[in-house]
């Protein structure tokens, strides 16, 4: 499977991700649990393949790349009826 296609199927999953870690560490700050979703998607795209594959080049703005649309995820869902059924 080409990187873009694991790209992308990783990123379809983040929003089953972050309301999973919300579930699971609830009370931890927000960072936290940041961090933990981070650490999930990054196992999911088997990023340490992708490196040394040399398929990522930059691996911390790939990171923060990452970090960016974790963010926007746990943002779209406080915006919607997802946060009002909890």
């Amino acid at each position: 499977m080409d990187f873009l296609s694991k790209l992308l199927q990783g990123i379809a999953f983040v929003p089953a991700v972050v309301n999973g870690i919300e579930g699971l560490f609830g009370n931890r700050s927000g960072s936290e649990k940041k961090d933990a979703a981070l650490s999930f998607v990054e196992a999911a795209l088997s990023m340490t393949d992708a490196i040394t594959n040399r398929q990522i080049v930059d691996e911390p703005k790939f990171k923060e790349g990452l970090s960016k649309v974790i963010d926007g995820t746990v943002e779209c869902l406080n915006a919607s009826i997802w946060a009002k059924t909890q």
